[in-house]
């Protein structure tokens, strides 16, 4: 049975800004090594339409992002839209029931399966899919934006802590 993680990078005061810090070397191979090792990841369309970036190389790419998207592009991913009316390669659009959907994949595969997007996190969370958050912290406040718990704040027991890259904390939790 696969395990559902929800883990993303945020400020001190909780927000998910891809805008306002960027991962550092260590933090990024950190990165690069945890896609290669995924079964899989579940994407709502905002944080898929995001990630997209890696679909497609570019020249002013080092030699670290052109790994990670040789990463990203290999993963099989499934995206919850309503409004989207197709995806990318080696992805797989889910419209209805990414509850039901979810539950199956937990069920017929085995290894880590990614939950990327604080809202669709939220509609997981609230159905008792997510086995275990991870939460990046890096050393800024950026004072609003998308928090990183999107809906009610679930119970949670902290089961690890690793200080990962220039002063990010990951803090790592399960359901209580």
């Amino acid at each position: 049975m696969a395990k559902l993680v929800f883990g993303m990078n945020q400020s001190l005061d909780g927000y998910v800004d891809h805008d306002a810090f960027a991962p550092d070397l260590a933090l990024f191979r950190h990165w690069i090594e945890h896609v290669r090792d995924l079964t899989g990841s579940v994407y709502g369309r905002r944080m898929y339409e995001t990630m997209r970036y890696w679909d497609e190389d570019r020249p002013e790419w080092n030699a670290e992002q052109r790994e990670f998207a040789a990463a990203w592009r290999r993963l099989p991913k499934w995206v919850a839209s309503r409004s989207l009316k197709s995806v990318g390669p080696n992805a797989t659009l889910v419209g209805d029931d990414i509850g039901g959907v979810v539950r199956d994949l937990k069920a017929g595969l085995s290894g880590e399966i990614t939950v990327s997007g604080p809202d669709l996190a939220r509609s997981l969370a609230e159905l008792g899919l997510i086995d275990e958050y991870r939460l990046y912290f890096h050393p800024v406040v950026v004072g609003g934006g998308k928090p990183f718990f999107a809906g009610p704040r679930p119970l949670l027991r902290l089961v690890s802590t690793d200080r990962l890259g220039d002063g990010v904390i990951r803090l790592t939790y399960v359901p209580a």
